[in-house]
Formats: structure tokens, sequence, C-alpha cells
């Protein structure tokens, strides 16, 4: 089975930008679709983004639309998040996904969190005002 390993969070000011990756190991990222949640202090752990396992569809929750971007580097079997214009509601640990079932077509993107079978440890991104 596949292991995801998130890197890249940190403490930022507003506005500034962050890119986040998640290294697979064990399996093919490209075989999956691949998913960014986020989870605050009492809250649930929310989609960001989702990415079709033909590569070819996004999807973004209202929240991140326009600041964020998913993307997917098969060569390097890693999953991105890059982060613009951070803002303090962004504040969270972030995690990559992978969904070990068949997507119903190729270009299904998921958005919840039991559509999903791997997971990663997480990495915290913390925005200042």
């Amino acid at each position: 089975q596949v292991q995801l390993v998130e890197s890249g969070g940190g403490l930022v000011q507003a506005g500034d930008s962050l890119r986040l990756s998640c290294a697979a190991s064990g399996g093919t990222i490209s075989v999956y679709v691949m998913a960014w949640f986020r989870q605050a202090p009492g809250k649930e752990r929310d989609v960001v983004a989702a990415f079709s396992r033909n590569g070819f569809y996004r999807y973004y929750s209202d929240s991140v639309k326009g600041r964020f971007t998913i993307s997917r580097d098969n060569a390097k079997n890693t999953l991105y998040l890059q982060m613009n214009s951070l803002k303090p509601e962004d504040t969270a640990i972030y995690y990559c996904a992978a969904r070990g079932r068949d997507p119903r077509i190729d270009s299904a993107t998921y958005t919840g969190r039991d559509d999903y079978d791997y997971w990663g440890q997480g990495t915290q991104v913390t925005v200042s005002s």
C-alpha cells in the first residue's frame, strides 16, 4: 500500500506563500485520486483540493479557490499544494490523502474524508496576522 509523507509547512505571515509536498512510496500516485485536506483545532477535517486520477480535473473548496493550486509530478511521485495569499483562517494541519478504491470514472474527484484510504501524518501551517 502507498505511504504518504507531507512536508513544507511552517509559520508565515498573512499574504505569504507556501508550497506543501506529499511524497509517495510503495505505490504510484498517478493511479490514485489524490487530495489535500486540512483540520483546524476543534474542527472537522475538510477537503481543500482534489486531483482526478487522469490528471485533467481538479476540485477546490470555495475558501481556497483562486489562491491554492494542486498539482502532481508523476516523475517525482509527488503531490503538491501551492498556497498563495495565505490568511490566518488557513491555519491548520494539512493532510495528503490517496483513494485506494477505483474511481467511478477517471475524471472523478472526491471530497469526503471517507472517500480516501491512505493518509499522511500531516504538516502544520500557521498563518499570523
